[in-house]
This record gives structure tokens, sequence and C-alpha cells, in this order.
């Protein structure tokens, strides 16, 4: 090969001392062993005198189970074997459950994804998580607690938890019956069913980058002009916030909820493929007023669209109230959401008097490292689901639970949920002499139910973490939300919002919210647990934060960095490779 040019060789060898930089960086950061809760360990044999089976602790759906739902250690096994071999081969040799030959199957969700390596960014197993509960623990039986009564109260308008029966039942029973269920207590109408980050409990339940849209004066009335219309510009087409979403209960009957008919969930639990049987609501296209309609939002979405909704939604609002534009504001010239601190071409000033960004920097920059992260966010988090805690999904836990009060089998399960259930607070709505669900399974909003991986962590959880660290990277936190909006009761509208916390939100605390949305609707679905969103909102965030480290050594512009508040609280800002705790400062 001919001698390079001087300029172009040194170009050459500094690009490889930056990626050599950037994996130096990767390889000093700590990489933690990771632990699970031993219950593959604790239930590893068969138990002659309570007739418990192998691995009932553990994530079995689409392997074989027994006629009571309990996992086939053989088929298990398999599992555990192209694990722990990591041999392609052995990940095709799994034995999956016995369906129908008619019946469509459900595969095993990508299992292999974990061993994937990254060229950018923390490697898929650099990051850890805690064990999860327990089979037999307290904290398990008191989640389970909490996502029955989400459930129940699926249905509930949120602008009614103030003064609904359902949810007052729901307050009083998780903070007497199931205060273990990892949320905040006391509970209250405020913070029931809500995350525990900064600015989760503040305003409306859904964050208004659910809802509202952007304002452009060159809109017609009604299509965009204000924000209140629920449209978002994507360039020249628009996004609805609407949705079409799904009839709930009483509209579609006990159909309106899925997997509660005993052979219905065991045929689901051996992988047989029940998607496609929504009861789509056809009437009209509704803002999100409830947790089905929540629910409906996450099953369908690839987890990355309401983070590009958010990010447009910052990059397009004109100057104004965040309702109606200032006069003559111009969108994505005259921007009402400032960048970050650290950006070299936005305000604050000192800012470029000659220069704006665009590939570094700009509007095009957001959105790549949105979706970049997004893959690094799922990688890791898929690791965790097979490779290390392999947790069984609150659906699986269910079959226990009926098959433990109805007298199939026995279980070391905490009392709590059995007594609640009996007797206590969630009798009502549970078991054969009520009206609502006929058995003492979890009902499922998808007609699948769970997806086919391990509940633990949470890839909605896990990605909208990072893409909420991503845009608290390049926009002000501190911004504030003005003309909140909350939906009608019917969602076909969207109302001001005009509780007492109206003016207590900003742009950072509406991102956490939105974290918590994503994460919290796929537990209202009833396939994952509350510890499921609160650590894979943390490991979400590591990996972002990862992310913009190795980034931050690449940019030519002087004095660039990123800063954001974690979710712990704590502000940080990364610069040249580094990430440094900003001091609080005095009298803040």
């Amino acid at each position: 090969m001919a001698q390079l040019p001087r300029r172009e060789e040194e170009r050459r060898l500094a690009a490889l001392g930056i990626r050599q930089q950037a994996a130096e960086i990767a390889a000093e950061r700590p990489h933690p062993v990771d632990d699970n809760n031993s219950d593959e360990i604790n239930y590893n044999q068969t138990d002659v005198i309570t007739g418990d089976r192998p691995f009932i602790g553990n994530y079995s759906k689409g392997l074989r189970h027994d006629d009571v739902g309990d996992p086939d250690p053989v088929s298990y096994g398999s599992l555990l074997r192209a694990l722990q071999s990591r041999d392609p081969a052995d990940f095709r040799e799994i034995l999956l459950g016995t369906i129908d030959p008619a019946a469509r199957r459900l595969k095993l969700t990508n299992p292999q994804a974990g061993l994937a390596f990254d060229l950018e960014g923390p490697d898929a197993q650099e990051n850890t998580m805690p064990p999860a509960p327990r089979f037999d623990s307290v904290v398990e039986a008191h989640e389970q607690g909490e996502l029955y009564w989400m459930a129940v109260a699926r249905d509930v308008y949120f602008g009614d938890y103030g003064t609904d029966p359902i949810i007052q039942a729901a307050i009083q029973s998780l903070n007497n019956e199931f205060p273990q269920f990892g949320g905040t207590l006391p509970v209250t109408a405020q913070n029931v069913f809500r995350g525990i980050y900064p600015g989760e409990q503040v305003g409306p339940y859904v964050s208004q980058f659910m809802w509202k849209g952007n304002s452009d004066p060159r809109k017609a009335p009604g299509q965009g002009r204000n924000a209140s219309d629920g449209y978002i510009a994507y360039g020249s087409q628009v996004i609805d916030q609407r949705q079409q979403t799904v009839q709930g209960f009483p509209m579609a009957g006990l159909g309106a909820d899925y997997l509660f008919d005993f052979p219905w969930w065991l045929r689901a639990q051996n992988g047989e493929d029940f998607r496609g049987n929504d009861k789509f609501d056809f009437t009209a296209r509704r803002f999100i007023r409830n947790l089905r309609d929540g629910a409906n939002y996450v099953h369908f979405d690839l987890v990355i669209n309401p983070w590009y909704n958010a990010a447009w939604i910052l990059l397009s609002e004109p100057m104004g109230d965040q309702q109606t534009p200032a006069a003559g504001a111009v969108p994505m010239r005259d921007r009402e959401f400032p960048k970050d601190a650290g950006n070299p071409y936005e305000m604050p000033a000192p800012s470029s008097p000659t220069e704006g960004g665009f590939a570094t920097f700009g509007d095009p920059h957001v959105i790549e490292v949105l979706t970049e992260v997004t893959g690094l966010a799922f990688r890791a988090v898929w690791w965790q689901k097979w490779g290390v805690h392999r947790r069984l999904r609150p659906e699986e836990f269910g079959g226990r639970i009926d098959n433990w009060l109805t007298g199939r089998r026995d279980y070391p399960i905490d009392p709590s949920i059995k007594n609640s259930l009996l007797t206590g607070g969630l009798s009502p709505y549970y078991g054969q002499a009520t009206d609502r669900f006929p058995s003492y399974l979890l009902p499922q909003a998808f007609p699948e139910g769970a997806p086919t991986h391990p509940a633990y962590g949470a890839g909605h959880a896990t990605v909208s973490a990072a893409c909420a660290t991503i845009l608290k990277a390049f926009f002000d936190e501190s911004k504030s939300i003005e003309s909140p909006v909350i939906p009608s009761a019917d969602g076909l509208t969207l109302l001001p919002y005009t509780g007492p916390d109206a003016g207590a939100m900003t742009v950072g605390s509406e991102i956490n919210k939105l974290a918590g949305n994503i994460a919290l609707f796929r537990n209202a679905a009833g396939v994952h647990w509350r510890t499921d969103y609160t650590q894979s909102l943390l490991l979400g965030e590591r990996v972002a934060i990862g992310l913009l480290q190795e980034i931050s050594i690449t940019f030519n512009e002087d004095d660039a960095f990123f800063q954001l508040t974690r979710f712990d609280g704590t502000t940080i800002r990364i610069r040249d490779g580094f990430v440094d705790v900003v001091p609080t400062q005095v009298g803040s």
C-alpha cells in the first residue's frame, strides 16, 4: 500500500488512538460479579412431601410443563445447558413445550443476545443488577399483590383516582396487606401505582410527553396549531398522540383480560401463541386515560417510540407558553427548550458566534445517540434476563398461587397474598365466588400474556432509562413544563391540568416520569414486577452514562460536555472521558 500523505496518516493514527482510549475507558470501569437469588438452587429437586417441583421459582414459559404448569426439569435443563456452553448448536436443541400441532408456537426470545459484543459503550456483561426477591419472600408476595390490584384497576380513569372506590380499596390494601411492595409509603391517591424517582409523583400520572404535541402557527386549528391538539411534527409528517386502544371491562366482558382460565393459561405456558386476539376499540382514537390504555401502548411499541416523540417535542416546540407559539416564533428555529449547558453551539453563553451544531451537538446527534443507546441497553438487560437471573414472570407466579389456593399443589409462598385473595382486600375480585375473575391467576392485558423471556430486568424499563439519560444529557432539565394537560375521561381531548402542582413539572421530571410510565405500564399489563422497574431504570442509566463517557473523548469542540441528573438525584458532568459529580450549590 502506498504511503499516505502526512495529514491523512496523522488522522489514521489519531483515529486509532481514540478507539484505543475508548477501549481503555471501558476496560477500566468495574465489572461487578453477577449474583442471582439462588431460586434455581433452592428449588432444584422434587419434594415428595409437598409435591414441589424443580425450578418452580424461575422463568419457564415456552418450555415443557407438567399438568399443573410447573416446569419440566429435563426441558429446563436443556436451557441451562445452552446458557452454560454458549454453543449455538445447544440453543437449537432446547426442548420447547408441547402444543397442538395445528397451533402457532412462540419461540424463546433471543437468549443469545447478551452474548454479543459491542464496539462502543459498555459491554453487555459489564453492568449487573442485584438479586431479585426470592420466590418465598415477603417482597415477592407483596409485589404480586400490587399487580393484582393494577389488574383490577385497569379501567379506572386517572382523573378519578382521588374518589374511585377501587383505588381507595387498593390504597388501603397496599398500606396494610402489602407494605413491602416497593412503592412509596404511605400509599395515597397521588402516588398509587407510580414510580419512586424524582418527578414521578408530581402532576398527572402520565408524562406530558405522552399527551401533548408541539405547536406550530402554520398549522390549521385543531391540527397542530396548539400543543393540546396532540400532534407531534415529524418534519412534514405528524404523529398523533392518540392511539387505537382496546376495549375495557365491562365493555368487552371478561374478554378484556386474558389467561385467567387455567387450561388456557397452561397452553400459554407451553408456548402456544395467542397473539392477535386483542379486542380493539374501533370507535375512536384516544389519549392514554387509564392503565389499560397505557398497557396497550407498551404492547405494540419498540420502546424507542415515545423517546423519538419526546425528542421531537423538545427539538420542535417554538417559543411561547408550550400551548400557543409566541408571535412570529418558528418551530426548530426559535426554540422553547434550550439544550444542555455543555452544548458549545447553544445558549447559555458563551456559544459560538459563527457556528451551529448539526452532526455534533445538533438535532441529528440527539436522534443518533437515542437510537444507539437502545441496542446497548437491550443487550445489557438480555444478559441479565437469560445469563443471570431467569426470574419467573408474574403470570407464572399467578399459576403457582392458583395451584396453591385450589389444592393442586403446595408451594412455599408468603401467606400474605393468600390471605388477601381468600378473605382480605382482593377477595371481592378473585375466585369462583366473584363476578370479575373466576380464578386466582393474574389476569393479563395481552392475549398471549408475558413474552417468552425472563422478567428481570425489564427491557422496556432499561431502554427507557437509557433514552431518558440521553435526553437529560442533551437538554436543560430545569426548564419548566408550562400549560400542562390531562385527557378527558373518554380520552378524546386534552384539557388543562389545574392541580396544585401544575407549576412544579420540569423537562427533567417529566422525562423521569416518561421512563416510569413505560416501565410501569408493563406492570399494569401483568407482565413485570415492581423490582423489574426499580432496578432496570438504574441499569439503563449506567449503560447510557458509559456510552456518553466514551463519546465525550471524540469531539473537536472546546469545552463541550454533558451534564445530567441521575435517578438518585445527583448531578454529574461527563467530559473528556471522565464522569464527575457536580457539587450541590449552597442554598440550592
